[in-house]
């Protein structure tokens, strides 16, 4: 640690049960709480809310807000930056900038020199939830600002294994989004090693072109041209960097589709190098966190139960979230949403497509007669949120919540 680094905070601050309250009363809620002791279903004829069993903030999320709000509470004469969104999702973000904390970066974007010239060795630095790469953290640290880390002990799992991976010589084939900013935290601890080299692929298909040059079906320069540079470590090249490979994921990815691209990778060396010879060429660790697969498992329950059509709420830059819509897009509409605002009426709904960065407005969202909606959540969405897009929903279809539903929410029943 540099001795220019005043503190560097990872756990509590002692401001647990200050902070307590304002937590509960900004993202809890008593009609999710209702609907988790009433087998997770809110019935208002003749629309029926079936919410996940598995959904909204997880632990990772949890501490993250936490620390942030503690940090205000610790340093409250002290300036605070955040290195980007502490999560992605809009209501906590703009909560936090209620709070007089500054983001450096919106938007997925690269911290450059601009950013840091902002910074004095007085102030703190917030750290978000997926992490920073290894350079913003040494400029940081020769600022000698205060640091408190947030980052999800998830992601940090996986740097341990890519860390691995570049020290022993195996270039780390990392399944995720390349400008995303877990991944390029998780790539960043690769090439922290002479020769660490690492490659982004975002899906199957870019998987398949790896596939295909390990067996020699395509050439360097073929492989070279479909991949973006920003996915490729500096200097990578394939003929050399891809004879030994560990794989890894963004934690937040879609977990089937991480372990059939390790076997699909595993397969093409077991075909180029013998099944004898494999632990020298290819490593394997599943690092999708546990959240994550406990909220797809939950979306596929939903599935299983055939619903009419799917509001799944987040931010439309949130990768799991994105990851559950597609999920649930195979099996019947689903709509990603980030707040009760895309429910425009029961008409017209505001969502962002699976697959693409589009926004969207559909007509006739809304079926006629009994419909069975299945509600989920990405892992930075909070109760709060969800309450209020099925509110917006009843409202917008001119329901009225059930009476003995609105008497147990005022009176605090569970």
């Amino acid at each position: 640690m540099s001795a220019n680094l005043k503190s560097y905070i990872q756990k509590s601050m002692g401001f647990k049960k200050e902070v307590k309250p304002l937590l509960h009363e900004t993202y809890s809620s008593s009609l999710i709480d209702w609907m988790k002791e009433h087998a997770f279903r809110l019935n208002v004829e003749p629309l029926t809310f079936y919410l996940a069993e598995e959904f909204g903030f997880c632990y990772g999320v949890d501490r993250a807000v936490e620390l942030a709000y503690e940090s205000r509470k610790m340093f409250a004469d002290k300036k605070i930056f955040l290195t980007s969104e502490i999560i992605h999702n809009p209501r906590v973000n703009a909560v936090l900038r209620e709070k007089g904390i500054e983001f450096l970066s919106l938007n997925n974007e690269k911290l450059v020199e601009d950013n840091f010239k902002q910074i004095q060795s007085d102030d703190v630095v917030i750290i978000p939830a997926f992490g920073t790469t290894t350079q913003e953290l040494d400029k940081l640290r020769d600022i000698g600002c205060t640091l408190v880390d947030t980052t999800c002990g998830s992601v940090m799992n996986v740097w341990k294994r890519v860390s691995r991976y570049g020290k022993d010589g195996f270039t780390a084939v990392v399944h995720g989004k390349y400008d995303h900013e877990e991944t390029r935290a998780t790539c960043s601890r690769v090439t922290q090693y002479t020769h660490g080299q690492y490659l982004v692929v975002r899906d199957l298909e870019q998987a398949r072109y790896v596939c295909r040059f390990i067996l020699g079906e395509i050439n360097k320069e073929t492989l070279l041209s479909y991949f973006s540079k920003e996915a490729l470590s500096p200097n990578f090249d394939p003929d050399r960097d891809l004879k030994k490979i560990g794989c890894a994921n963004q934690t937040t990815m879609l977990s089937s589709d991480s372990i059939e691209i390790a076997d699909r990778i595993q397969e093409a060396m077991v075909k180029r190098y013998g099944r004898e010879n494999i632990d020298q060429h290819f490593r394997h660790f599943d690092t999708i966190c546990s959240a994550t697969q406990e909220r797809q498992d939950a979306v596929r329950k939903l599935i299983e139960q055939k619903m009419d059509l799917y509001l799944v709420i987040g931010g439309f830059n949130s990768s799991n979230t994105g990851h559950l819509v597609e999920m649930a897009s195979e099996y019947g509409p689903a709509f990603h949403i980030q707040d009760p605002s895309d429910v425009i009426s029961k008409d017209e709904i505001r969502h962002k497509l699976p697959y693409v960065k589009d926004i969207h407005i559909t007509r006739d969202w809304l079926p006629k007669g009994r419909v069975k909606i299945g509600v989920t959540a990405g892992a930075s969405s909070p109760n709060r949120v969800i309450e209020e897009v099925m509110k917006r929903v009843i409202e917008a279809a001119e329901l009225r919540m059930p009476p003995f539903v609105s008497t147990a929410l005022s009176e605090g029943k569970s």
